[in-house]
């Protein structure tokens, strides 16, 4: 019975491969959005004035096989000479053990307008490189199953196209005062295809909306503050909002965040002169509860200092994480 259910099982999985003309994807997520300010809004760019780095990594369900794993790196900066903010962004993901694999290049430039003395607004545009490929060494197929033994044979399988490489560009903008912030992207304004079989894949725009705000409270000792938060994201039919809030006191910064029916996110970080560090949990509360083991993500951050401008330039006030 068990043989008979793995042959049926490929069967139709190989079948859904490769007869379906379109396919759709979806991007990879973070869950600590403000801690990779470029993969949110490419508005970000340059919003700390000085130079910054920020370094991510996420495992997605590992009690799974083949989970996701996700990496990025960015760095970013305001240039006075370009009267805004410049950035680079990298990112690779891997699913199903590395079986498909995509990777992004990004610059990204960002121009800060003060509309008044307590209000700005940033708005910027995202150029991304991205290649998307398949191993076909990892896939097994259909053919290369005996009833009783298992996978023995040899696939006559022919693998069909090479990586997918295209070019992808992203908006957004976003306003801000002393205590709050809203903003707006989207991404892959085009829907590139990103197919790596026969028939075409498109990427559909992903539109993100995120609002919070960042209100001091009285406190003994070390500044203290919270800030409450939503993010909205709407991608193809998928739909995900976040709700949350963060508490920093000194160095020390705690978060809760829910995400629709899906989860519960815990996150722990510091923050010490340039270096900051943060940690989250993603704790699944559907009915892959048992089985996903949860998400963990990791992120790094160097903000570094710099020389002081003669002329003013209002930084934003937001999470760090």
């Amino acid at each position: 019975m068990l043989n008979k259910f793995i042959l049926k099982t490929s069967v139709i999985a190989i079948l859904t491969l490769f007869l379906t003309n379109n396919l759709f994807a979806q991007d990879p997520e973070f869950t600590q959005f403000y801690a990779n300010p470029l993969y949110l809004n490419p508005a970000f760019a340059g919003t700390a004035h000085c130079p910054r780095v920020s370094l991510n990594y996420r495992n997605q369900w590992p009690g799974i096989s083949g989970s996701f794993v996700t990496t990025s790196a960015s760095y970013d900066q305001h240039v006075d000479a370009l009267s805004g903010g410049v950035g680079l962004l990298v990112w690779n993901d891997q699913a199903g053990e590395g079986t498909l694999s995509t990777t992004n290049v990004s610059g990204i430039y960002s121009y800060q307008i003060p509309v008044t003395r307590r209000f700005s607004i940033k708005a910027g545009i995202q150029a991304t490189w991205a290649q998307r490929k398949l191993d076909w060494s990892k896939l097994t197929f259909g053919d290369q199953i005996h009833d009783r033994r298992g996978f023995i044979f040899t696939t006559q399988e022919v693998q069909r196209d090479e990586p997918a490489n295209y070019v992808d560009f992203s908006a957004g903008v976003l306003g801000f005062s002393e205590k709050y912030f809203v903003g707006f992207a989207v991404n892959h304004l085009t829907e590139p295809d990103e197919s790596v079989i026969q028939g075409a894949s498109p990427l559909p725009r992903k539109f993100t909306f995120h609002a919070g705000a960042v209100l001091p409270v009285e406190s003994k000792g070390e500044p203290a503050s919270l800030s409450p938060n939503v993010l909205v994201q709407f991608q193809q039919n998928f739909l995900q909002i976040n709700y949350g809030m963060y508490f920093s006191k000194g160095p020390i910064i705690g978060g809760l965040w829910y995400r629709n029916s899906d989860s519960f996110i815990a996150l722990i970080g510091f923050q010490t002169g340039i270096l900051k560090f943060g940690y989250s949990y993603d704790i699944t509360v559907s009915k892959l509860t048992n089985t996903t083991a949860g998400s963990h993500e990791f992120s790094t951050g160097l903000n570094f200092d710099c020389k002081p401008k003669k002329r003013r330039f209002r930084t934003i006030s937001c999470p760090s994480f």
